[in-house]
């Protein structure tokens, strides 16, 4: 089967043909980095991760870009009330965004610009956009893009020009001397506004400013994947204005720009946006102190990249279930038959790659896993030399389809334990009550190995008694 994806131009499912076969370029609109990451901003890293994953596992050469936007008003507006450099504070939350990344699994991108660090880029694709006439100049510094020089200007999004509202953020620095022609131009070049650090804007031939957002990431996609990419991804909240006018600027400068646009859904509280801006905004840092981040990770990654994902109480109970019986069976199938190796040459299951082409259908995908988790540990309440093969047998295809979600309890990312320390204490404290336990029921002390046992189960412990002894996991 093809891959098919859903593309939000055209706004139905298309077969998936690269511009060069057996390579894709694909550019996801990543951090503005204005303060620390919520739950919300993995979503889409996720979404994206599993899909270059998966191209990668169907023989693409995959060339990923995730930009950085470091410089923008709301970063000179927080590092300002803070007292610190605005380049310093973009650092820190940009280093907070890649601790993020790296805890739920989220694969380095091939490359992950910085808007500062492609001005010179910038600056010609607006003077490149001024002489084909799609921009004008307003003011030292103020550069807008003409929409309605562009006929298709609103194509993306299905939106007629005329039924559009200004976007607020693009508003002039100086309303007063700075005239726009058509109050939804949007702006490509911005001039500094009172008070703004000087590091804050670059001398060019429009006058001394800065970028305007939209422009970033069309001068940054050329750059790394040339005039026509194949995949430009994002938050289906950047589809308007973002993506919008990324799409107008580039085609008007006379690029191809992206062929496919894909958009993954919100994470949502209550039915609403989860936004920093709306306060309910879950740091990442504060949903991992107390969760193993593969538990995030399978929450986030196991909805279809286009539905929305409601994050409620149960959202992490029910993910960490689900992780700790696939965690389980790995580890005792392990133990009955061996490690497997290295799982990314497996054959797949028809039914798993099936639904991964159907536009990454991870529901799909994820029941085929659970069919192979049920027949495995059917395998292994079965103590025959048959039953073994059978176990392993499940185990490699298992471990081989959550691989391509960035979900293999055998990788090492996903150790059973966050921190060694803890995770020692833990296995020794327990250790000892179930070897209490063992010692109550030799001497036929039957009362005290059942508190043992109540004991543990109130502490979230669940002891399994086999012919091998007794076990434990996580409830």
């Amino acid at each position: 089967m093809t891959l098919r994806l859903f593309d939000t131009a055209t706004r139905d499912v298309r077969d998936f043909v690269p511009r060069t076969p057996g390579e894709v370029g694909l550019y996801l609109c990543g951090a503005t980095v204005q303060s620390a990451p919520h739950v919300g901003h993995m979503r889409s890293a996720v979404a994206f991760d599993v899909l270059a994953r998966w191209l990668r596992r169907s023989g693409e050469r995959v060339t990923f870009i995730r930009n950085v936007t470091d410089i923008d008003d709301k970063i000179l507006a927080k590092s300002a009330a803070a007292g610190e450099p605005w380049w310093a504070w973009a650092a820190t939350y940009e280093r907070a965004f890649t601790a993020a990344y790296d805890a739920l699994g989220v694969l380095p991108p091939t490359y992950e610009p910085r808007a500062t660090g492609h001005v010179t880029d910038m600056v010609d694709l607006v003077e490149r956009l001024v002489d084909r006439g799609h921009a004008y100049a307003s003011g030292p510094g103020d550069v807008w893009f003409d929409v309605r020089s562009w006929a298709d200007y609103g194509a993306l999004t299905n939106q007629r020009l005329e039924d559009l509202a200004p976007v607020p953020d693009d508003a002039p620095a100086d309303p007063a001397t700075t005239v726009k022609r058509d109050p939804r131009d949007f702006a490509l070049w911005k001039a500094p506004k009172p008070g703004e650090p000087e590091t804050a804007s670059w001398a060019t031939p429009f006058g001394r400013g800065r970028p305007g957002w939209h422009l970033e990431c069309s001068a940054m996609a050329r750059r790394y994947l040339g005039d026509t990419f194949d995949i430009h991804g994002g938050g289906l909240d950047l589809r308007f204005p973002h993506h919008e006018n990324e799409q107008a600027q580039s085609h008007a400068a006379g690029y191809g720009f992206a062929r496919y646009w894909l958009h993954s859904a919100w994470v949502t509280q209550s039915g609403t946006k989860m936004s920093k801006s709306l306060g309910n905004g879950l740091l990442v840092r504060e949903v991992l102190a107390t969760t193993n981040p593969a538990v995030v990770r399978y929450a986030l990654a196991s909805v279809q990249y286009r539905s929305m994902l409601e994050w409620t109480p149960d959202t992490i109970t029910e993910a960490a279930t689900t992780w700790e019986r696939l965690a389980g069976f790995v580890e005792r199938a392990t133990e009955r038959g061996g490690d497997v190796g290295d799982v990314q040459d497996v054959e797949l299951p028809a039914a798993f790659t099936a639904a991964m082409d159907d536009d990454l259908n991870v529901p799909a995908a994820l029941a085929v896993v659970h069919e192979h988790l049920r027949a495995g540990n059917s395998a292994l309440a079965d103590r025959s030399a048959a039953a073994d093969a059978v176990a392993r047998h499940h185990l490699v295809a298992l471990r081989a389809m959550l691989d391509v979600l960035g979900l293999d309890p055998g990788d090492p990312q996903w150790a059973r334990s966050d921190d060694s320390r803890y995770g020692g204490a833990l296995d020794a404290l327990v250790g000892a009550e179930i070897a209490a336990r063992a010692r109550a029921r030799a001497d036929r002390d039957f009362a005290t190995a059942d508190a043992i046992r109540d004991r543990l189960t109130a502490a979230g412990v669940v002891v399994e008694d086999s012919a091998d002894g007794a076990r434990w996991t996580l409830a």
